[in-house]
């Protein structure tokens, strides 16, 4: 069973130092589980824009998927097209 890491995303939103974390969170493992806090969304749609904003800082390795009002993010060996 692969191992996923869980992670949460505040009112803060997506900035430099919640990517570094993000990044230190894919040395260990494949799969990280972005949890929006309520005080960080006012509907789904906000869910989706804050995957869009990770997915462009991360880089192409990575894909995303949004289930309820949580990301969850895969690391690729090699870019996604």
């Amino acid at each position: 069973m692969p191992v996923i890491r869980q992670i949460q995303l505040g009112k803060q939103g997506v900035k430099d130092n919640f990517i570094k974390s993000l990044k230190n969170q894919f040395n260990d493992c494949k799969n990280v589980r972005v949890s929006v806090l309520t005080s960080a969304r006012k509907n789904k749609d906000d869910v989706k824009k804050y995957s869009d904003e990770i997915l462009k800082k991360l880089g192409k390795n990575y894909t995303a998927r949004v289930v309820g009002f949580t990301i969850v993010l895969k690391k690729w060996n090699r870019e996604v097209r």
